[in-house]
C-alpha cells in the first residue's frame, strides 16, 4: 500500500515517548496464551517501545524495529528487548524464528503486503500475527464529545492517509490469516488534564495542522475542556478501547 516510509513522528519523538499511554499487561497475557511458544517476538513499528516492554514480561526476547532512528533514540530500555533500525519489509530475522509478530498502533502506516510477507517468513508454523490500534479517547459523557469534535472536526482534515483504518477500528484492514477472537481490552491511564492535552500534542494531525495553518490547535481543545475539567491538576481515568486483529500462520 505504501512504497516508502512516511515518517509522521520523528519530529516529536521525545514527546511521543513521554506522553503516549501504556498498553495493558492483559494484552500480552492474552497473546502469550495462544502462541505455540514464548521464545522470540518481532515487534514491528515499535516507536519508542510502548508495546515491546509490555511483551517482554511474557516472552524471552523481543526484537523491536522501527524505521525512525529518532523514535528508537527515545525507546524504553528493557533487558529482554533489542531495538533495531529496520523497515517493515526487512526485519533482518531468520526464517521461522518467531512465535509472535506484532504491530501496535502502526500497521496502518505500513506497506502492508510487504509487512505481511515478512511476517509470514519469520513466523514459525502456527505462530501468531497480531496487530492492534486504538482510536477513541474516553473520559466521561460530557467530555467525550468535546474530544471527538477536536479529533474529527478541528484537526480531522490533517490526519495522514492510513488513519482511516483506525477510525474504522481496523475493520477495513486486510489480514492474511483466519482471525481468532480477542477479549475486550482497554488501555487505561490516570492522568491530569494537562497530561491528556500533552497526549493530544503527539497526534500527527496536530503537527500537520500547525505546519499548514501556522497556528497551534491545542489551545482550542484546552478552551473547550476547561469548563468541564476546571482543575488542570485533577486526576481522572482515561480509557482507550483496543481493537485487536490476530491469526495463526497455517502449520
Amino acid at each position: 500500500m505504501r512504497a516508502q516510509f512516511h515518517d509522521h513522528f520523528s519530529s516529536h519523538a521525545s514527546a511521543y515517548s513521554e506522553h503516549r499511554p501504556v498498553y495493558p499487561a492483559e494484552l500480552s497475557t492474552f497473546l502469550a496464551s495462544i502462541v505455540p511458544g514464548r521464545g522470540q517476538v518481532w515487534d514491528c513499528g515499535t516507536g519508542s517501545g510502548q508495546a515491546a516492554v509490555v511483551l517482554a514480561a511474557d516472552f524471552d526476547r523481543v526484537v523491536a524495529t522501527d524505521a525512525s532512528a529518532a523514535q528508537l533514540a527515545h525507546a524504553r530500555e528493557h533487558p529482554r528487548v533489542e531495538y533495531r533500525l529496520a523497515p517493515e519489509r526487512d526485519s533482518g530475522l531468520p526464517t521461522g524464528s518467531c512465535d509472535l509478530v506484532t504491530a501496535a498502533q502502526a500497521a496502518h502506516w505500513f506497506d502492508l503486503p510487504a509487512f505481511y510477507q515478512e511476517a509470514n517468513r519469520v513466523l514459525q508454523p502456527g505462530g501468531l500475527l497480531a496487530i492492534w490500534c486504538y482510536n477513541r479517547t474516553l473520559v466521561g459523557p460530557g467530555i467525550d464529545p468535546v474530544i471527538a469534535a477536536f479529533q474529527y472536526q478541528r484537526v480531522g482534515p490533517y490526519w495522514p492517509s492510513g488513519r482511516e483504518h483506525t477510525d474504522a477500528e481496523y475493520r477495513t484492514m486486510p489480514f492474511p490469516y483466519e482471525r481468532v477472537g480477542a477479549p475486550p481490552l482497554v488501555m487505561c491511564q490516570r492522568w491530569t488534564r494537562d497530561q491528556l492535552i500533552a497526549y493530544f500534542g503527539t497526534w500527527s494531525s496536530v503537527r500537520r495542522c500547525r505546519e499548514i495553518e501556522g497556528a497551534d490547535p491545542i489551545p482550542d481543545i484546552v478552551t473547550a475542556l476547561s469548563p468541564l475539567w476546571p482543575d488542570p491538576a485533577e486526576v481522572r481515568d482515561i480509557r482507550w478501547p483496543l481493537c485487536v486483529i490476530a491469526g495463526h500462520k497455517p502449520e
